[in-house]
């Protein structure tokens, strides 16, 4: 071959405008057919027709996420509120203990006047406009005794109950059943529904 026919040959592959950018030798030439470096990889295809996937609203979210604390502070209040509930109900129940059971020390040393009252009032006297204005007193002080919740505890006759008598001795008399007190020595009183002096008795055997 001449030289001039090289020369024509050498013209013929010369890629003319875009020599810097062919690639310069057969291997490249192949490398540039299956991993092209001048175009960009082409991106997935988009389906007009799909349906976007649905978004959970925002405030939805943030409810979702302020709930338990509400539910929290609300819980803390119903307990605020119960032990308030409580507090004022404890309180109440002490204030009315003290005005029931504030005369209870007073009127139980008054129980040893009226015992003496009784027991002058069982004795016979010559004078009676003196023995009636002594009845009248002592019908005075049981009425304001009573109005301050005294009461006299049922006894004779009655079974036998050691949560307001108090045994002191045993008989046997038949006009009573067995285990009944068939006597009383001493008057026992509650003061409002508390004993406050048990009835001393006899019970029957």
């Amino acid at each position: 071959m001449t030289s001039e026919e090289n020369k024509n040959l050498n013209e013929e592959i010369i890629c003319p405008e875009d020599a810097a950018e062919c690639p310069e030798t057969p291997e490249d030439a192949a490398g540039a057919q299956q991993e092209p470096g001048c175009a960009e990889e082409p991106e997935e295809p988009v389906d007009a027709h799909a349906e976007p996937e649905p978004e959970e609203p925002e405030e939805k979210n943030e409810a979702a996420a302020g709930k338990p604390a509400e539910e929290g502070a609300d819980a803390r209040y119903l307990r605020l509120m119960a032990d308030f509930q409580n507090y004022k109900k404890r309180t109440e129940k002490e204030k009315g203990d003290i005005y029931t059971y504030a005369n209870e020390q007073i009127v139980a040393e008054l129980l040893a006047v009226v015992d003496n009252f009784e027991r002058a009032l069982a004795n016979e006297c010559s004078d009676p406009g003196y023995a009636q204005g002594m009845e009248m007193i002592f019908k005075q002080l049981m009425t304001v005794l009573e109005k301050a919740g005294l009461e006299e505890i049922k006894a004779l006759g009655e079974e036998f109950d050691p949560n307001f008598h108090n045994a002191v001795m045993t008989e046997d008399n038949p006009d009573f059943e067995s285990g009944a007190v068939s006597g009383v020595l001493q008057k026992g009183y509650t003061l409002n529904s508390k004993v406050i002096r048990p009835t001393m008795v006899k019970v029957n055997n």
